[in-house]
């Protein structure tokens, strides 16, 4: 499933092709073809991200709800748009002569869990339902930290929750767990509040950079592969990172072979080195 920064790309890129236009809107799918007749022809007025949820707005018609889930992906192309290829479920292009000293663009959207036309208070009612957003300037980690600390739950397990923390997924959440060398078992409970205030600083950081580079990164200088004389990660999910998807392999930090196991349904990865336990205050 796509992680924050990937939603967060995608609504600085919607909004870079379509903002300000009049665009064709269709669901060749049929499952979104009431709502795509309403936005026909409107103007994108405004895009959003929060968390793992992406709004596309369209002034008085509504807003878009868009959430991607494990399948769903929205791809873009430049040109006339050719005949739609798969279960398109809403397709959006710019009009001939809307822009005429740029190209056309066009953007189609397939397999969400959810596509959905909201008015004003129903976008805000699923905002509500969320926890801060890392990239969302305004957003307070402090009403993340109130649910955390007095949780019995495991750390990795309330990274994971969206309405504690909206946006961080599995990658996220294994990778900043290492890098501040907490046992991703921990009670939130247990976590000080120093602790809580370098997770939050650090996934700001990361995920930031993850929207600039449009994918995760998340060693230090000293493990690159160039510092370390290492081959380069090869892996589908992209990106150079500590523990995730690295079970069995030698920690780039200790040595020590990264541990991996079922948390929530969801696989977890970890140093057992590097993130042991802290011994609990008497």
């Amino acid at each position: 499933m796509p992680e924050g920064h990937t939603i967060h790309r995608l609504a600085r890129d919607v909004a870079d092709r379509f903002a300000g236009h009049a665009l064709d809107a269709s669901s060749p799918q049929g499952k979104f073809a009431d709502g795509a007749a309403l936005l026909d022809g409107a103007a994108l007025t405004a895009t959003e991200a929060h968390g793992k949820h992406l709004f596309l707005g369209f002034g008085p018609v509504g807003w878009v709800h868009i959430h991607l889930g494990l399948y769903g992906t929205f791809r873009f192309g430049e040109g006339v748009p050719p005949e739609p290829v798969g279960q398109v479920r809403l397709r959006l292009a710019t009009r001939p002569g809307e822009s005429p000293a740029g190209p056309l663009h066009y953007a189609d959207l397939r397999g969400p869990t959810r596509c959905e036309l909201l008015a004003a208070p129903e976008k805000s009612a699923v905002s509500d339902r969320l926890g801060p957003d890392p990239l969302r300037a305004a957003s307070d980690p402090e009403a993340a930290w109130a649910r955390i600390s007095r949780s019995r739950t495991s750390i990795a397990a309330l990274l994971m929750d969206q309405k504690i923390v909206a946006g961080v997924g599995n990658v996220y959440r294994a990778e900043v767990l290492f890098r501040h060398g907490i046992d991703p078992y921990r009670a939130g409970r247990d976590l000080t509040r120093a602790e809580w205030d370098a997770l939050w600083e650090d996934l700001v950081a990361l995920m930031t950079d993850g929207v600039r580079k449009n994918r995760i990164d998340t060693v230090r200088h000293a493990h690159t592969p160039e510092a370390m004389g290492r081959p380069p990660r090869v892996d589908d999910h992209g990106g150079e990172v500590y523990v995730y998807r690295r079970a069995g392999q030698p920690c780039l930090v200790c040595g020590s072979p990264v541990a991996t196991g079922e948390l929530a349904a969801r696989n977890l990865f970890w140093c057992p080195h590097c993130q042991r336990e802290r011994p609990r205050d008497p």
